[in-house]
């Protein structure tokens, strides 16, 4: 099964960067959402998870909130 990774970040935020890198690092394939130039996916985040921090990583359907990398590889793993 194809995993589903949504990394919902900001250009500013540098666990953003560490979080994408991670999965750059891992051959993780994952979707890039900037919240900075997408108000309706950044209200659409907040509304979900109730958090305004990023990055928020959707794993599969399970969010991970900052940076995170052995909860991801949890998630994968599942």
């Amino acid at each position: 099964m194809q995993n589903q990774v949504t990394v919902y970040s900001t250009t500013t935020c540098p666990y953003c960067d560490m979080m994408k890198h991670f999965l750059d690092q891992q051959n993780i394939p994952y979707t890039n959402v900037d919240v900075q130039k997408d108000p309706i996916a950044a209200n659409r985040l907040v509304e979900t998870t109730g958090q305004m921090g990023v990055p928020q990583t959707n794993v599969n359907g399970q969010w991970v909130l900052g940076f995170d990398p052995n909860r991801v590889m949890e998630l994968l793993q599942k």
